[in-house]
């Protein structure tokens, strides 16, 4: 191979490998509306013999927006070669169940169907998100738990409800959520 090849070839691959960077960074975005999850604990399922098992990982995560609301959920971790060099594209099954952990308080107006959560699933293209609503009728915040990727999106799908309740004899005012979400 000549010098004039090899230059052309190296400017090839790094033209490629810049592009691929600035993919990753635009796909990754704000990494998610909340802080990151912690972890709770993870499960084997599928035994791998040279390289890290499948797993069930559950994760806990507070609502960023709504003080004394916790949610938790369980993904599927791919192990193998792939999982572990984060290059498996994971599965969209994401159970979720959300709970008042503390008296409740909204920070400021929201919008129905905001994103409390979000967390890319895949190297490329696929995110799991957490969205959160109100059903103003019975005063109760509603949290969805799908997962999309940027051409199509996932019928599978978790909900959570969480009613406004008062937390103990000095929490008398209950916010209304229809106050606070659009």
């Amino acid at each position: 191979m000549t010098s004039k090849a090899i230059v052309k070839w190296n400017k090839k691959w790094r033209s490629l490998a810049l592009g691929v960077l600035a993919l990753l960074l635009w796909q990754a975005g704000p990494a998610s509306a909340a802080d990151e999850p912690d972890l709770i604990f993870r499960r084997s399922t599928v035994f791998k013999w040279l390289s890290p098992n499948d797993k069930l990982a559950t994760y806990a995560v507070d609502d960023p927006e709504v003080d004394g609301v916790a949610c938790h959920f369980t993904v599927p971790e791919k192990g193998g070669f792939k999982g572990w060099l984060g290059l498996a594209e994971e599965v969209s099954d994401i159970s979720l169940a959300c709970r008042q952990i503390a008296p409740i308080h909204f920070k400021h107006k929201l919008e129905q169907g905001d994103d409390m959560f979000r967390q890319r699933r895949s190297l490329f293209f696929k995110k799991m998100q957490i969205v959160r609503g109100c059903d103003a009728k019975r005063n109760v915040l509603v949290y969805m738990v799908y997962s999309d990727r940027l051409i199509e999106g996932s019928p599978k799908n978790s909900t959570s409800s969480v009613p406004i309740m008062p937390w103990g004899a000095a929490d008398a005012a209950v916010q209304k959520c229809g106050e606070f979400i659009q």
